[in-house]
């Protein structure tokens, strides 16, 4: 028998140009991916787990409201003085942060009056229909409700003219991030007024020592590095300090 004829296909030019740059340059596209610029990693906690015990689902209000609103704790003892102190203006826009029951939320609502906005501002959503119910039962129709983010306050840009944060800085579990976005909701010359605890070993309880991770030197510096000035501090307070900042035109 004889051998069977050997069949030979000769591709057009084009295909065989494609088949040589693929055959030449096989990870291209590979590379391409691996050379892409690198995101910017996210600030990471300072504090994990510190905000755990208010995201429970179906957050108790009536508990919070009785560890927040009682006689002997400085807080609820001087909020009157507290408030005067902070100087809310009529028609001022405030920015509650950390609202919890809106302890202040209704103070800063009657100073700022009817042409005045306050934003009750916090994570836990049941918190915030207390305060509705709250502002809806004092006829006060200028409060706002306002669901935040652990890493946001999620107000728009050049929205409020004070920030009030109350023993709550400490709660910030990403400072850098939430202090950029108070920076970009306060207005030219906005102002944060902080109250915290102090903390001073030796001095302050236990309780205090384990729970705030760090005293005023740490958070004021952390504030002004967010593009901040320190204008004020009072001596309001046994347990806690008050601080006055001032925004800065840049951070």
């Amino acid at each position: 028998m004889s051998p069977k004829p050997h069949l030979i296909f000769f591709a057009e030019p084009t295909v065989l140009l494609a088949c040589l740059l693929f055959a030449a340059y096989p990870t291209s596209r590979a590379n391409s991916q691996e050379t892409a610029p690198a995101k910017t990693p996210q600030e990471p906690s300072v504090n994990p787990g510190i905000n755990r015990q208010y995201l429970q689902p179906q957050t108790n209000v009536t508990v919070w409201v009785e560890r927040f609103e009682r006689e002997g704790r400085e807080i609820y003892d001087h909020r009157s003085e507290i408030c005067d102190t902070v100087k809310v203006r009529a028609g001022a826009a405030v920015a509650d942060i950390g609202s919890g029951t809106g302890l202040f939320t209704l103070l800063f609502a009657e100073k700022a009056g009817p042409l005045g906005t306050v934003y009750a501002v916090d994570l836990v959503s049941e918190f915030l229909g207390h305060i509705d119910q709250r502002a809806k039962e004092a006829g006060l129709k200028n409060v706002r409700t306002h669901q935040c983010t652990e890493r946001s306050i999620e107000l728009p840009d050049n929205s409020i003219d004070l920030a009030f944060i109350c023993d709550v800085y400490h709660h910030f579990e990403y400072p850098q991030s939430s202090l950029a976005s108070i920076h970009n909701a306060l207005r030219k010359d906005g102002e944060i007024v902080m109250v915290e605890f102090k903390r001073i070993p030796g001095v302050t309880s236990d309780w205090t020592l384990n729970h705030v991770r760090a005293g005023q030197e740490v958070f004021t510096a952390e504030i002004e590095k967010a593009g901040f000035e320190k204008v004020a501090d009072y001596d309001l307070l046994k347990d806690n300090y008050m601080i006055r900042f001032r925004k800065k035109s840049k951070p």
